[in-house]
């Protein structure tokens, strides 16, 4: 199954009051993408206990913001496997505006039982991490 990146144009919603891009609107624009991906693969985050018998918890995020983004800037997100390790991945999301990276995020999620303790990442969310491609294969 194929994933189509998040294309979206900056509201004045996303923006402070000078129009520049608030910059706590990128982490759920990072969310909405994580999710959507997933999904685009048949899982729903709310339902990895049922269908992988663990659940992720986000556990560290960060932004860089590389250029100022404005009202109606039309962006695009692209994910990408940063890092995975046995229990834990971490996801990075470049924000393009005309095939420019302007700002990158990253999240790092572990994997729990659901009683909390650690869990190694099952081999379908292994399979549909390994669908991304690494930071270095995404246009800058």
């Amino acid at each position: 199954m194929s994933h189509e990146p998040v294309r979206f144009t900056l509201a004045y919603g996303d923006c402070d009051v000078v129009g520049i891009a608030y910059f706590a609107i990128y982490y759920p624009w990072m969310e909405r993408a994580q999710t959507l991906w997933l999904h685009s693969h048949g899982l729903r985050s709310g339902e990895l206990v049922e269908d992988l018998g663990v659940l992720t918890v986000g556990v560290h995020s960060e932004c860089t913001y590389r250029q100022m983004v404005r009202v109606f800037d039309e962006l695009t997100i692209a994910i990408t496997l940063d890092r995975v390790g046995t229990t834990s991945y971490t996801l990075g999301f470049d924000f393009l505006r005309d095939g420019e990276v302007v700002t990158h995020g990253a999240m790092t999620f572990v994997c729990r039982t659901p009683e909390g303790g650690k869990a190694a990442i099952p081999e379908r969310l292994l399979d549909v991490l390994r669908t991304l491609p690494a930071p270095a294969e995404v246009p800058a």
